[in-house]
């Protein structure tokens, strides 16, 4: 479980006042001493994460914000990074103080989580200051766990984060709220136990040292898991490897760097993707990837471009983002595009200004993340799509890439 990607990890998100007890819930909770507790206003003054394993949901990361109602010109910004954080999380929970009940800013959190779609609990803490008649009271609102689950606030807990009281409870709440959809898979669900498939990983300068990048190791895995054969190659040892074969692969995914050197390696009737391709579907915005990479046949000298990175790796001489990805785009459509650069978990609210948006293959950041920035991307009118997409189209090998994902019908990507 310590192993598990933070990208691949349930996102909780605790939110509320200052002094409502927010790190007090998250410490008891996560039973260790996550974040510091004060009577002080405003002790939390940055997002604390923790990864770690919950039961019984598993793997999760928390994710303690500052107080929602911070004030002064250092409160707007770390309200402005509250909000931040509401894009990247996957079940909220709303810390209310007990003894003062749902004020202003609380009601507007609960406004935002429906805003988002955001499954979310509402927690009342300090419930053992309360007297037996003001508990009683609580306990019958609707939406608490005694008075029913079907009016405004469908998930309501009464705790006490100083005895520990009703936090087993809290936890059981918040694996309810973990949506239980169909399993996703990267690439095993299109091929077969015994398939075998080639995968292209070249070791230059950027590759990191004595390891993979995190996509190709998450394919690695999924295949192996899925008792697919897999043949890991340099792009100098493709002919070599395939010469050794009894039987064509069933699929090659390359480095989408060389995309255009193995297209032109490879004969045509092996099926070719790339691993941010596969990322891109991993994180459900293939579709809306290849619509954002074929606008750019629509861009003008002088448009503005966001190119965002996911991580916050080192930049080299060669680095995709900020070197190769502007070249290959002047090189493909001819014209000059003004370049700006976002990387971590840097990304801003109005986007209007840009003519496209090129994100990475987003396999550090959760699903949630990318579909969030994807969504205010579109809803400024601004196409987006990702790197190896990109690539792709201005390799010449968009319509080869993606022939692997069409129906028969020929209408759509899997």
């Amino acid at each position: 479980m310590n192993n598990v990607p933070e990208a691949n990890r349930i996102h909780i998100g605790f939110f509320g006042r200052r002094n409502a007890g927010k790190s007090s819930v998250v410490n008891a909770v996560t039973n260790q001493e996550m974040s510091v507790v004060s009577d002080v206003l405003g002790t939390t003054t940055d997002p604390v994460k923790k990864s770690m394993e919950l039961l019984p949901i598993g793997p999760v990361l928390i994710i303690d914000t500052p107080g929602y109602d911070d004030e002064g010109d250092l409160g707007v910004l770390r309200v402005q990074k509250t909000k931040q954080i509401l894009n990247r999380t996957d079940i909220a929970v709303l810390v209310v103080d007990a003894t003062e009940g749902m004020l202003a800013s609380d009601e507007e959190l609960v406004l935002l989580f429906e805003a988002k779609k955001l499954p979310y609990v509402i927690v009342y803490n300090k419930c053992d200051l309360l007297s037996v008649e003001q508990m009683r009271k609580l306990m019958e609102q609707p939406g608490s766990m005694t008075g029913g689950m079907t009016d405004k606030y469908k998930h309501l807990v009464l705790v006490s984060a100083m005895n520990k009281k009703n936090i087993d409870q809290l936890k059981e709440q918040l694996a309810v709220l973990v949506q239980t959809e169909p399993e996703r898979y990267i690439i095993s669900d299109m091929v077969e136990k015994g398939d075998v498939v080639m995968l292209v990983t070249p070791i230059d300068q950027s590759a990191p040292k004595h390891r993979l990048i995190l996509p190709q190791q998450q394919v690695l895995r999924e295949l192996l898991d899925a008792g697919v054969i897999s043949v890991v190659v340099q792009v100098d040892e493709i002919m070599p490897a395939l010469k050794k074969m009894s039987h064509k692969p069933r699929l090659v995914i390359t480095d989408s760097q060389v995309f255009h050197e193995v297209g032109d390696i490879l004969p045509s009737d092996i099926p070719l993707t790339s691993f941010s391709i596969l990322m891109a579907r991993y994180k459900g915005f293939l579709k809306t990837a290849v619509e954002g990479a074929r606008a750019l046949s629509l861009l003008s000298d002088g448009d503005r471009v966001l190119i965002c990175e996911g991580c916050t790796h080192h930049r080299q001489c060669e680095d995709i983002g900020t070197v190769k990805l502007p070249k290959w785009l002047k090189e493909y459509t001819g014209k000059e595009f003004v370049y700006e650069f976002t990387s971590g978990g840097s990304f801003p609210e109005d986007v209007s200004s840009y003519k496209m948006i090129i994100h990475c293959g987003g396999c550090m950041l959760n699903e949630k993340e990318v579909t969030s920035r994807m969504k205010n991307a579109l809803d400024q009118g601004v196409p987006f799509t990702n790197y190896g997409t990109t690539i792709a189209l201005t390799q010449g090998i968009l319509k080869r890439s993606l022939e692997f994902f069409v129906s028969d019908s020929g209408d759509s990507l899997a």
